[in-house]
Formats: structure tokens, C-alpha cells, sequence
């Protein structure tokens, strides 16, 4: 095994879902979020919805920053006219390209090229992980069980390294 993948840490999440139509008691994509992450040992300590605004979805951000180690939106990536979360968030992110090529890449094997319509992004803000994913319940799982959950650690270990 590498060294690196050695590394396991006991990371705060926030969920945060950016919505116009979902509530807390309709939204499956942030409970699907949730489950996923508390049965791989994570710890979710943060969890909220935000209408698709620049503002709120910032304020959310600068909230969770205080709170948790990784924060995960989801909804608000696609290209509507609502769809805002990428112009909230990129102003202050150290961008990770490559989640968003393999986010994109995961999906077209799934859905074909609809997946190039999806502006899916993380990066690092004040020393913690953001990801910002579409609000679909099969790309949340996507995301998380195939990229998120197998990769934090590693980029826990790479953001706070000597």
C-alpha cells in the first residue's frame, strides 16, 4: 500500500443543499449524502438548505468553513439560469481540476454525454475541502461513493502535510 493511503483521519462534514423546490424533509440527495457518509465513519456534524443564491450559498460556506473539515454542496452545478453554486463558490477556491474531469467521466459512462452539462468543482478554502456536485441522488452517490469517500483522506493528508 502506498504511504499515503495509510493516512486515515476523523473528518467534520457539512451537507449542504442548494435548492429552489427542496426542504429539509424532501431532500434526498442531502439524506443520501448523509448515509453514505455516516456508514463510511464519518462524522456529519453540519447539515442545511440554501435557495439557489449567490449570497446564501456563500454564507453557507463561510458558515461551514467554521465547522467542519469537508463540505459538500450539491445542486446548483447545472447550467440553468438558477444554477449558481459555481459562481458562488470559485472566487475563493483553490480549484482541483481533476474532480470535476473525473466526476464528468464517471458520468458519461452512466449517462452519456448529458454529463458535459455538469459544472461540478472542488477545491480548498482556509485549509478545508469543498466539493460542490449535482443535486441528482445518483450523482450524489456517484460522487461520494466513488470519489469523495475513496480520496479524502489522502487529500486531508496532502492539504495539512509538513
Amino acid at each position: 500500500m502506498e504511504d499515503h493511503k495509510r493516512h486515515v483521519y476523523r473528518l467534520k462534514f457539512s451537507v449542504i443543499t442548494v435548492s429552489t423546490t427542496r426542504d429539509e424533509k424532501s431532500d434526498e440527495s442531502g439524506r443520501i449524502i448523509i448515509d453514505i457518509l455516516k456508514k463510511n465513519g464519518m462524522e456529519v456534524n453540519n447539515y442545511n438548505v440554501v435557495k439557489d443564491d449567490v449570497v446564501e450559498i456563500r454564507n453557507a460556506l463561510f458558515n461551514s468553513i467554521k465547522k467542519s473539515d469537508v463540505i459538500i454542496f450539491n445542486g446548483g452545478t447545472g447550467i440553468s439560469k438558477n444554477d449558481v453554486t459555481p459562481e458562488a463558490l470559485l472566487p475563493f477556491l483553490r480549484k482541483l481540476e481533476g474532480f470535476g474531469e473525473i466526476f464528468r467521466l464517471l458520468s458519461f459512462q452512466e449517462i452519456g454525454v448529458t454529463a458535459m452539462m455538469s459544472r461540478a468543482l472542488a477545491g480548498t478554502f482556509d485549509g478545508k475541502v469543498v466539493f460542490a456536485i449535482p443535486g441528482s441522488p445518483k450523482a450524489c452517490r456517484l460522487a461520494v461513493e466513488k470519489i469523495i469517500i475513496p480520496e479524502i483522506n489522502h487529500i486531508w493528508y496532502e492539504l495539512n502535510k509538513e
